[in-house]
């Protein structure tokens, strides 16, 4: 009872078809293969490429973002 045997996947594979069917799921799969193919190109891409430094905060801020910086209060 603990584990599945090949007939039980063999019933969950077939239950699955009868309500997706099989075109629909040939796309979930072709989707997916892109979708990685796409995460590994554009991992490989991330490491050619060298890391630019972040712009300096007056680029980054908009007209409603004030910018301002903390400093501690030290006690005498």
């Amino acid at each position: 009872m603990g584990s599945m045997s090949i007939w039980h996947w063999l019933i969950v594979l077939v239950v699955v078809m009868l309500v997706f069917g099989t075109k629909k799921l040939g796309n979930i799969g072709s989707d997916l293969g892109k979708a990685v193919k796409g995460f590994k190109d554009g991992m490989k891409d991330d490491d050619e490429k060298p890391a630019q430094p972040a712009p300096p905060p007056a680029q980054v801020a908009d007209k409603g973002t004030i910018d301002v910086e903390a400093k501690e209060k030290t006690k005498h």
